[in-house]
């Protein structure tokens, strides 16, 4: 009886693979045939990004790891995921995948203990980190450097928006560009859809009601007390 690799158990199907494939840049550089299959080199990067350990240990059935971190780096980039990740986004609102009821919510992540000794002129590097914003998204809190992000997620559990942020950012100035970044295609159709603004979604944060009665507010029933005076 065939066995199946636990890692590989979570491989892309062939009916993803359909699906995924006529996506994919052209493919047809000039030198010698490739050694790895696209489709093997996915894999390899899906593993990584699922498991989250160093490029080195990719296991080998998916290919060079080098090949596997060159096709992921180049692809980012060049905007590659970001188009495949709203192309497959407009397929799910298609055939009525995606809920159109948003949750909003923020995590923090603590940066590793090297980003203290990063560059400061990083487009100097052998190979610069390419568009990110100008705090890198990094700032101190509490816990160090780190990096918060913000997502928002539809009722079926799928990510439609991401927005990073420095780690001492606050959540609530940042509900309002979250919800901005929500552009979901339509195949076929004109523009991108986008959630519905109502009242649980205001186009500005509002300012915050006062949880207790002010001073001046309670004099209209009796005088504030006042700090007695030492002698």
């Amino acid at each position: 009886m065939a066995s199946v690799s636990i890692g590989a158990r979570k491989d892309l199907t062939d009916r993803q693979w359909r699906i995924l494939e006529p996506l994919l840049p052209m493919g047809k550089r000039p030198g010698r045939p490739p050694k790895w299959s696209r489709r093997q080199l996915l894999d390899g990067i899906r593993w990584r990004v699922r498991v989250g350990a160093p490029w080195r240990n990719v296991p080998e059935r998916y290919g060079h790891w080098q090949s596997i971190y060159g096709l992921f780096r180049r692809w980012q980039l060049d905007g590659v995921w970001a188009r495949i990740w709203i192309t497959l986004q407009g397929f799910a609102d298609a055939a009525g995948l995606v809920t159109w009821q948003v949750s909003v919510d923020s995590t923090i992540n603590r940066a590793h203990q090297h980003t203290a000794g990063a560059r400061h002129h990083p487009d100097q590097q052998v190979e610069p980190p390419g568009a990110e914003p100008a705090d890198h998204g990094l700032g101190r809190s509490r816990g160090g450097l780190t990096t918060k992000i913000h997502l928002a997620c539809e009722q079926g559990r799928k990510p439609v928006a991401l927005v990073f942020t420095a780690g001492q950012r606050a959540d609530s100035p940042q509900f309002i560009a979250v919800l901005e970044q929500i552009r979901v295609p339509r195949p076929g159709g004109p523009g991108a859809r986008v959630p519905a603004r109502t009242a649980s979604s205001p186009t500005r944060p509002t300012p915050r009601a006062p949880t207790a009665p002010t001073c001046a507010a309670a004099t209209s029933r009796r005088p504030c007390p006042s700090r007695p005076t030492k002698p």
